[in-house]
């Protein structure tokens, strides 16, 4: 179970991935339909040469990633812990829902809005896939405790909801540039030196949190492996900053923006990983046995009538 659900964490990621080179490569419309590829053909045809393979090659990536999502699913349910069976559910249903908001993204044209949208979804899976590997490298699904002051799981807390502003704000910057996924798709209209700067600022708001975060971990004597997530998740946004400042100046590079792509998938997993690390679950308490059935006490029963005493019957 475990395994299977790096493995479905990994392919989340992965398909994040092909949908960025289907964007950055020009191919966004080389199906231009869906369900089928082209009105006339659910596989890619001539007409739209290596667009139509790169595009329909993504879609086809989208089985994989459900069956291993079911896979997953399947695990769960086998292995017999309720509590990761939401989990596993809402990894699995993800994936059909991703894929009717990637075709609603074609048939709009590829409006920089749903190309958002279909990319924050991801997130949104790969959050829920993270979690269930975390829980089910762990045998215990009782209550949660926090393993450190619990100000700091609340800063924790907002650590992950700033790094959700950042992915959602980084969108809006992909929106308003270029490398829209096809020479003819539209803009947000919005100046894109506001919106990066404003991204900006939300990164470094994120790596001043996360130092602050770090400093208290080690300052209060925190377990390990929670000072370690937050060196990864520090060492993540300085990399991912450091790349999306290069690429900035550099024009916006294609392998630099893929390279970005991925660092906001990691920078995603290890915040979610350190909020995970700060508390611990208790085993869930096994249901008292039922209580012995008393002994039966003997019955009195009246004999006929030839003394005054009575018997016990059996």
């Amino acid at each position: 179970m475990f395994r299977l659900a790096v493995a479905s964490v990994v392919a989340n990621v992965g398909i994040v991935l092909t949908g960025g080179a289907v964007r950055l490569t020009g191919s966004g419309l080389g199906c231009p339909t869906w369900p089928s590829c082209t009105e006339d053909s659910y596989t890619p045809t001539a007409a739209y040469a290596e667009h139509g393979l790169i595009e329909f090659g993504n879609r086809m990536l989208t089985f994989v990633v459900g069956a291993v999502a079911l896979a997953t699913l399947i695990a769960v349910l086998r292995h017999g812990r309720p509590a990761l069976v939401a989990l596993g559910i809402a990894a699995f249903a993800g994936i059909p829902a991703q894929g009717v908001l990637g075709g609603v993204t074609v048939l709009t044209g590829l409006n920089p809005w749903t190309v958002a949208a279909h990319f924050l979804v991801s997130m949104g899976i790969i959050a829920v896939t993270t979690v269930l590997a975390w829980r089910a490298a762990r045998p215990a699904d009782g209550p949660s405790r926090p393993l450190v002051n619990p100000a700091l799981v609340t800063l924790a807390r907002v650590l992950v909801g700033v790094t959700a502003v950042v992915l959602a704000l980084g969108t809006v910057v992909t929106g308003s540039g270029p490398h829209s996924g096809d020479a003819e798709v539209g803009r947000t209209g919005l100046d894109p030196e506001t919106v990066g700067q404003l991204h900006a600022d939300s990164v470094m708001l994120l790596v001043g949190l996360t130092i602050a975060a770090v400093l208290w971990l080690r300052g209060t004597g925190a377990p390990a492996g929670a000072v370690r997530a937050g060196w990864v998740l520090l060492g993540v946004e300085l990399a991912q900053g450091a790349v999306g400042f290069v690429q900035y100046f550099t024009g916006l590079p294609v392998v630099l923006v893929a390279l970005h792509l991925l660092g906001a998938c990691l920078t995603w997993i290890a915040a979610l990983r350190l909020l995970l690390s700060l508390s611990e679950r208790s085993a869930v308490p096994t249901p008292p046995a039922a209580a012995a059935t008393p002994a039966a006490e003997p019955v009195l029963a009246a004999e006929p009538v030839t003394g005054s005493t009575p018997v016990a019957a059996g």
